[in-house]
Order: C-alpha cells, then sequence, then structure tokens
C-alpha cells in the first residue's frame, strides 16, 4: 500500500473509530458493567473509549505509517503569542457560535438536544467530571481531527482548503450524535476556525488549550444555570 492509502486508511479508520465510540460506548458500557444508568461513572468510561480511540490510531501510526503523528512540525512562540491566541481563538468561536445559535434558533425554533441536558444534570457541581471531559475533547479531538486528519487530507489531495473543510466536516459530523442542527453546525464552524489557525501557525498546543478552555467555560455556564434556560445558551 502507498504512503498516501496507508493515510486514508487511518482517516477512515479515526473517523469509524470515534463514530463508534460516540455511538455504541453506552450501550456496551451498559452490558458490561450491568448499570444501565446514565451516571457519572458511566459516561467517564466513555471519555476513556476516546483516549482508546487516540492510542489506537497512535498505533497504527506508529506500525503501518511509520512516519511523524504530526506530519506538520509544531512552531514555537512566545508566552505571550500564546495568551493573544488562546483569547482570540475563544472570543472567535464563543460569539461566531453564539450568532450561529442565534440563527439556528429564529428559523427552526430547536429544542435543546436531550443529551446535552442529560449530560448538563450529570455533571452539575462534578468538577472532577467536567474537567475530565473537556481535558479528553481538547486532547483526543484536535490531536485526531486537527493534527492527523487534516495534514493527511491536504497531503493526499495537495489541497489545504481541502484539508480545512474535511476536518471540520467531520468534526461537526461526530457531533450529531447530540442529535440536533446546532449540534453539527456549530462544531463544524469551529472546526474551521480552528483548522484554519493550524495551517496559519503550526501549533496544535495552542489549539488544544483553546479548545479546552471554550468547553471548560461553556460547561461552568451550564453548570450554573437553570437546565431550562440552556436554549438560550
Amino acid at each position: 500500500m502507498s504512503l498516501n492509502g496507508k493515510y486514508a486508511l487511518g482517516i477512515l479508520l479515526t473517523f469509524v473509530f470515534l463514530a463508534a465510540a460516540m455511538l455504541y460506548a453506552f450501550p456496551l458500557i451498559y452490558s458490561v458493567t450491568g448499570v444501565k444508568a446514565f451516571t457519572a461513572t458511566n459516561f467517564l468510561y466513555t471519555r476513556l473509549a476516546l483516549w482508546t480511540v487516540l492510542l489506537l490510531i497512535f498505533l497504527y501510526n506508529f506500525f503501518l505509517e511509520k512516519h511523524p503523528f504530526l506530519l506538520w512540525k509544531e512552531k514555537k512562540y512566545p508566552i505571550f503569542f500564546y495568551l493573544k491566541a488562546i483569547v482570540s481563538l475563544y472570543i472567535i468561536c464563543a460569539f461566531g457560535g453564539a450568532f450561529l445559535n442565534l440563527i439556528i434558533q429564529v428559523f427552526t425554533q430547536e429544542n435543546v438536544s436531550r443529551k446535552v441536558i442529560q449530560i448538563a444534570s450529570l455533571f452539575r457541581n462534578n468538577y472532577l467530571l467536567i474537567i475530565s471531559i473537556c481535558l479528553t475533547a481538547g486532547v483526543v479531538e484536535e490531536l485526531l481531527m486537527r493534527g492527523y486528519i487534516q495534514p493527511r487530507i491536504e497531503k493526499i489531495y495537495n489541497n489545504q482548503y481541502l484539508g480545512i473543510f474535511v476536518s471540520a466536516a467531520l468534526f461537526g459530523i461526530l457531533h450529531s450524535t447530540y442529535g440536533t442542527i446546532g449540534q453539527v453546525v456549530i462544531p463544524f464552524f469551529i472546526g474551521i476556525v480552528f483548522a484554519v489557525f493550524y495551517k496559519l501557525y503550526l501549533n496544535i498546543k495552542i489549539l488544544i488549550i483553546s479548545h479546552f478552555m471554550y468547553d471548560f467555560v461553556s460547561m461552568m455556564i451550564m453548570n450554573f444555570m437553570d437546565i431550562k434556560h440552556l436554549s438560550a445558551f
């Protein structure tokens, strides 16, 4: 198999494994533990499933691709650049996401995802769970979506725009398991923002921190909100 073929297979495996983890982790955990309830412990096991996907792709990369996991060499920046970039990315994603959510609410009158309501009630004042959720999303999703998939799409098709679009589209599709239009459109928008940043500045660490902070701030706001007001948020 050619190197591009290995890259293509790795991308496919990444998406399939992540989709399987998002869709089937809970049924599998229920059958293994015998606890058929949406509990903090069971939810934590689903985060371990995502870390397992990351490990599998690392192993695939090491034994079959035999090339650096991050095809693009990391660039180093002064600490001030990190701070400025993280704040800028948060503002762009927060305001852009809020604007898109407003448009979706106006045109569709979409209800809040039942899954989001379940999760919001589950992590209420459970700060360890909140941190674990945000850390998993920041590390796993950025390393796989931006660090792994984006450069390989660009390499296969020799098209930087396709790398940006496809990685963001897959990012949005994976969030469709939450069951609402907003949970696809907003992650797609964030995926575009993050992918463009990664192409321009070649620093995955900034994206990991930014992703963690975006999710952490969002979940902390949800933690102190009445669940019935989540649609406005």
